[in-house]
């Protein structure tokens, strides 16, 4: 190479860096290969290192550079970095812009919105489009400096992308404000690499971006990866940049990455409709978010607005509903899955988390319990994760009532399920059922669902249902409503007629009674009548599933075991999920409550009818609102005494004033 050779070379390759970071960090595409980009980026290193002379600043190069600081500098905001307001709902919002109109009546508001990030405050100071300076957000007057640690972010532009249609950005002093974040994935993927290496896991990505950008060694900021992402551009003049929204398409021009969410909006419906938009999606984001941020668009307007106290009147956080929250752990009870695994579930006093009231969440076996020393009575952090499934974070210690005992696993199954015996396999962190395969429960479970006093499916008998399970075209009880009549012929057991016959048996029964629904679920200790009286008292499948305890105990006849295990089964994770498969199949249970010349009155059946089963007797006596039990109490209104009645039931329907009548005075009631 000649002498200007390597100059040239220099300058076209941090041109072509550049531009492929612009393109990659900004627009979101891709103008090579990553593996490419190292290849230029190590060209640009290697020059670098035989002409030292030519080594600028903001060079692609230059981002890791300098020893570890003793301490961070304290630096003077030129403009304080002020907190905003919080608000919480519309009304809040609506008041707020009240007071903007005090002082700007008759002014009309244009809003821009944004994501509001979860990270730390950082401004980047640019003097002639090169970065000086950044500074943290500190007491909102002083922060630190992290010039050092933030030049090591990869999307943060070392100097400023020339543009025509902001040349002037490029002159004189250019302040970028935003948040430093670390993107959830990349979180996911360094706890991941944590735990392989037997370390102790981060707790959330703003804590560890916080943490890393006051690390005094940029060496060890440049191995974590961080994002900047900007939300406001500061000039000395103001005229440079009359709208916020203005402020974000300077940065889209210059090289600073924005949160790409950014809506320009008039009416206060339309700033309600985003909030609500961005809240049922905020969980698809690339990082995590917990509001909006809502400004008056015009800069003008936004300035003679002011400043209250600390905060602005001119924009305000909209935040959405907590995703932690603290309660107190009431009970833990252990749920038995389709494969028989016995899943702890943890009861707590209701909570609202991210927009929803929690009341359990699955502790998923003995180790976790163990591990985290969850105890009845204790305070513990609850989160969703990913904003859909609740889960215990931590216990607060502190908060442990005295005589709070260890939870003991084998003990507590032993006093839940008595009738059965578990085993926890070598190698397994799960105890199941001893002598039940997740087959074996299935296929009970399955006939069960069939069976007449459930959904009362024709032809789905032991032998289909043992044909189907074994044949693995049905692993849960969803599943049948999925079969075709394709798959069936496969099976021996399968011809023509038959295949379509089930087929249509099952077609028939995609909107069940809710009460027989309920039922055939199989929920333990939940009989026909207990289901019936669960359905009559919540009137919905969603409202049943979300009934806390107390409320399933004042059902009559629902104590503290039946009420446990209802609340068990419905937070079941399996469970969680097959109820979901069911509706995307387009199977809706309804309700209807039953009324007739029986509405009010309860009835027991002893000895043998000659007209009908018993089971039948139920069924009319529940069609035309009345209730069946199946034992003399002091509620029962009649006892109907079939043949070979037990002296004993009737002195004690006598001894309760119940009346005793016998199959001809039933059938007359009927």
């Amino acid at each position: 190479m000649t002498q200007n050779q390597p100059k040239e070379r220099i300058e076209k390759l941090r041109e072509l860096i550049n531009d492929y970071r612009y393109h990659y960090h900004v627009l979101d595409e891709s103008t090579m290969s990553e593996a490419a980009a190292d290849s230029l980026k190590h060209e640009l290193s290697q020059l670098e290192s035989q002409h030292p002379e030519l080594v600028t600043a903001d060079s692609p190069t230059q981002r890791v550079a300098g020893k570890a600081l003793d301490k961070f500098k304290k630096v003077t905001h030129k403009i304080p970095m002020i907190s905003l307001n919080d608000v919480f709902n519309r009304d809040e919002i609506e008041a707020w812009v009240r007071r903007m109109d005090k002082i700007l009546p008759g002014k009309q508001h244009e809003f821009l919105c944004d994501i509001k990030m979860d990270g730390l405050a950082c401004a980047l100071v640019y003097e002639d489009g090169r970065l000086v300076q950044a500074v943290t957000r500190g007491d909102s007057k002083v922060g630190e400096d992290v010039t050092m640690n933030v030049r090591t972010i990869e999307n943060v532009p070392l100097t400023l992308r020339e543009n025509q249609k902001y040349a002037h950005v490029l002159r004189g002093r250019t302040e970028i404000r935003g948040e430093i974040v670390m993107y959830k994935n990349d979180f996911a993927r360094l706890n991941a690499q944590r735990e392989r290496q037997g370390e102790p896991l981060f707790k959330n990505p703003r804590n560890l971006a916080a943490g890393t950008i006051r690390q005094l060694d940029p060496k060890l900021v440049a191995s974590r990866p961080l994002h900047f992402v900007g939300y406001d551009v500061l000039r000395d003049n103001p005229s440079d940049v009359s709208s916020n929204a203005i402020g974000y398409d300077i940065m889209n021009e210059v090289g600073i990455t924005t949160s790409r969410q950014t809506r320009i909006l008039s009416s206060l419906d339309q700033v309600m409709e985003y909030v609500d938009e961005v809240n049922g999606t905020r969980g698809k984001l690339a990082f995590n978010t917990d509001g909006l941020v809502i400004k008056v668009n015009d800069r003008d307007q936004y300035e003679k607005l002011g400043v209250v106290g600390k905060t602005p009147r001119g924009a305000v956080a909209y935040k959405f509903a907590a995703e932690e929250a603290t309660t107190i752990v009431k009970d833990i009870v252990i749920s038995i899955g389709r494969t028989g695994a016995a899943t702890p579930v943890a009861v707590f006093d209701p909570v609202d988390i991210a927009g929803t009231t929690v009341q359990h969440a699955s502790l998923h076996n003995a180790d976790e319990i163990a591990r985290k020393d969850i105890r009845v009575g204790d305070t513990v952090i609850i989160f969703k994760a990913g904003d859909i499934i609740p889960q215990v974070e931590r216990v607060l210690d502190e908060l442990r009532p005295n005589g709070a005992k260890v939870f003991d696993y084998p003990k507590e199954l032993a006093r839940q399920y008595p009738e059965l015996e578990f085993e926890r396999p070598e190698g397994e962190a799960v105890y199941r059922v001893k002598g039940a395969s997740g087959p074996l429960l299935l296929k009970r479970a399955l006939e069960h669902f069939a069976s007449k006093g459930a959904l009362d499916i024709d032809t789905l008998g032991e032998k289909n249902v043992v044909a189907l399970v074994d044949a693995n075209l049905v692993k849960d009880l969803a599943d049948i409503y999925q079969l075709t009549k394709t798959q069936l012929l496969s099976l021996d057991r399968f011809a023509d007629i038959s295949a379509q016959k089930l087929i249509d048996a099952i077609a028939a029964k995609t909107e069940p009674e809710l009460e027989r629904f309920v039922y055939g679920l199989g929920i333990r200790h939940v009989g026909v009548q207990t289901a019936i009286d669960l359905v009559n008292h919540f009137g919905s499948l969603d409202s049943l599933a979300h009934a806390t305890v107390d409320h399933l105990r004042s059902v009559d006849g629902v104590g503290e075991v039946v009420a446990e295990s209802v609340l068990a089964w419905f937070a079941d994770e399996d469970n969680i999920a097959m109820l979901a498969k069911f509706d995307e199949l387009g199977v809706k249970p309804y309700y209807e409550k039953k009324s007739g010349k029986l509405n009010g009155k309860s009835f027991v059946i002893t000895g043998t009818l000659e007209s009908m089963g018993r089971d039948d007797a139920a069924e009319k006596i529940r069609a035309l609102g009345g209730t069946f039990q199946t034992s003399v109490g002091k509620d029962t209104d009649y006892l109907v005494a079939g043949g070979n009645i037990g002296e004993s039931k009737r002195k004690k329907a006598e001894s309760y004033g119940t009346a005793i009548i016998n199959e001809a005075e039933f059938l007359e009631l009927l």
